[in-house]
């Protein structure tokens, strides 16, 4: 951690009482591990302890924090004791005066302290923000007047932040005390609106001056989010602050904590599963099979059950992929690459809405949704590509543009399409612009882009798993281990602020990576046959689901509370993950009826 630049003794020179009296000062007798023990009058030994600068930075952040908490008398002991000095005397003084509402004196101090800012600028700024405080006071008080002369001949003649004094200037049509404070967002006269003036003007101050507000909290804070960010199982909402969590101990999430067990098997398909989707609220599961159904499971919040809700039929050729619109309705399913039509069904009351067929020749297998739930777009890889209302008319169309997957953006005018030619393009039907953002060497099988439309998640013919930055258009990670041909296999993100990445594989696995990491953290194996899709609940960050073409979808989840395995990850030593391995007893059809080993 660097220094905060504050000196040795904070400057003054250290002399004893003798010295002072005229008399020469006793030498040090000794000095060893930091301690110099010099020899006092009477003969007595007295030891005073030599600070590094780092040591010095500590104490202060200590002393800072025992005040915070009221324990003033403590923190001048430790102060007196250490030999250091928590603030610089006219900073503490300029603090008692803007505490106490002493404008007029606190004025005078701030240019005494202007000389130890690093920033020209600062000490105006400081100044500024003083007058605001005063003036505000004055018009809650009632001093019309007074807050005048402060606006007029003090404010204005700053010539700073004109656009904020205008603004301060309105508030005195201000009928009531209550008014100002709800127009101007202040909290009124007092303690509290004053000690939120301290923490802007300590922000202007070096901190060898003063230190920054709370930065013993500041810092420790800062600790606990690296050591989330460095944890590779950290999927918690709740929000770990210092007054709920020990600080005696790191923070590690336990493995049993990650969806990396069965918790249930739906097998209501009978044949080949292509496609799964949670909806946006996650409370259903969508799954697209080759049996030409369509299966919506509703989602227990509570258990994270999923239970058979809706079937749809009458899809000629399979389901292979599947959009939810953004208000969970409606749900678009599409069919294989010999499917012309695609079909809109109206979730809620298990209606189709309609069926898109503009020519048997067409190819309709990716769809995606505006925002506005009244539009999506539709395409495939023998050069359709529409956008659609929600009675299925075209409203406009794309020519010879080959789809292989397609994406909305949020900002309801940009489409993102993968296509024949290894890249992804970004399509305004609006404009009738596109512009190209990035070039794979080898076919993108299909993509996903995260909630803040900037990384896309490719998955890419015979290379796997890779992340792009679709704003500066670079390629960010290759994820190993996965195994990935010329099948169309979706990952997707999930998680906890989205930190994952999962996806199938063609070696029956689903493999699970932190955002930031190469190497998978989890390694799932259960399906017998290859994984063509995962899908993570976007509400419960433990839970993902898993379609195979074993003809199962497996939901996956934390390890049940009696669950007495090794909670300590088992590492392969050929990609450092964990290895997660199903065995399946007759009935699967929950986390129950399965064991879990770790296989090495």
């Amino acid at each position: 951690m660097q220094s905060n630049g504050s000196p040795t003794h904070n400057g003054d020179a250290q002399t004893s009482s003798s010295a002072q009296n005229g008399a020469e000062p006793e030498p040090a007798a000794s000095s060893s591990n930091g301690v110099e023990v010099t020899q006092a009058a009477g003969g007595l030994e007295k030891a005073k302890v030599v600070l590094s600068r780092s040591d010095e930075d500590i104490v202060r952040l200590i002393g800072q924090h025992l005040n915070g908490l009221g324990l003033h008398r403590t923190a001048e002991l430790l102060m007196a004791e250490s030999g250091c000095r928590l603030e610089h005397p006219s900073a503490a003084k300029f603090r008692e005066l803007v505490m106490a509402g002493d404008w007029e004196q606190a004025e005078e101090v701030l240019s005494e302290l202007k000389s130890l800012l690093d920033k020209p600028q600062a000490a105006l700024k400081m100044k500024f923000l003083l007058l605001e405080q005063k003036y505000l006071e004055y018009l809650e008080d009632g001093q019309v007047i007074e807050a005048l002369y402060c606006l007029r001949n003090e404010l204005t003649p700053l010539k700073f932040n004109t656009e904020r004094v205008h603004q301060l200037s309105g508030y005195i049509m201000c009928s009531t005390a209550e008014e100002l404070r709800e127009r101007a967002e202040w909290e009124g006269k007092g303690p509290k609106s004053r000690a939120k003036l301290m923490e802007k003007l300590q922000a202007y101050m070096p901190p060898s001056v003063m230190l920054p507000p709370r930065r013993l909290q500041t810092l420790l804070s800062q600790a606990i989010e690296l050591q989330k960010e460095r944890c590779p199982y950290h999927n918690t909402k709740s929000e770990d602050s210092l007054q709920n969590m020990s600080l005696l101990l790191d923070h590690v999430c336990s493995r049993k904590q990650f969806p990396c067990r069965t918790r249930q098997i739906l097998s209501e398909h009978c044949d080949e599963v292509w496609f799964c989707k949670f909806s946006n609220d996650g409370t259903k599961l969508a799954t697209g099979s080759k049996d030409s159904t369509l299966n919506v499971y509703e989602v227990n919040q509570i258990t994270h059950e999923a239970k058979l809700l809706r079937t749809f039929e009458g899809h000629q050729y399979g389901v292979s992929y599947l959009a939810w619109s953004p208000d969970d309705v409606y749900l678009i399913a599409c069919g294989p690459e010999e499917c012309s039509e695609l079909w809109v069904w109206n979730v809620q009351t298990g209606e189709l809405r309609v069926k898109v067929s503009q020519s048997p020749e067409d190819s309709l297998t990716s769809a995606a949704w505006n925002i506005d739930c009244k539009r999506f777009v539709c395409g495939g890889t023998r050069g359709q590509f529409y956008q659609c209302d929600l009675d299925g008319n075209v409203m406009d169309s794309w020519e010879g543009v080959r789809v292989q997957c397609l994406q909305y953006k949020k900002d309801g005018k940009t489409v993102l399409a993968s296509d024949t030619h290894h890249r992804i393009r970004g399509y305004n039907f609006e404009e009738l612009s596109d512009h190209n953002l990035i070039v794979e060497d080898h076919p993108i099988m299909s993509f996903s882009i995260d909630d803040s439309g900037r990384l896309a998640l490719l998955n890419v013919a015979t290379q796997g798993v890779h992340l792009w930055d679709l704003q500066d258009k670079v390629l960010v990670r290759k994820y190993q281990g996965v195994t990935q041909g010329f099948y169309t296999i979706h990952s997707c993100f999930g998680g906890v602020n989205q930190d994952f990445v999962a996806s199938g594989s063609e070696d029956n696995k689903v493999y699970v990576w932190h955002l930031k990491r190469e190497l998978p953290i989890a390694v799932l194996s259960g399906h017998t046959r290859t994984v063509n899709c995962v899908t993570w609940n976007p509400q419960i960050p433990g839970m993902l689901a898993s379609a195979s073409d074993d003809g199962t979808v497996r939901v996956w989840g934390p390890a049940a509370a009696d669950d007495e395995s090794d909670d300590l990850p088992c590492l392969s030593p050929l990609d450092g993950a964990v290895r997660v391995v199903e065995k399946d007893k007759p009935s699967a059809e929950s986390d129950d009826s399965t064991d879990t080993d770790d296989e090495v």
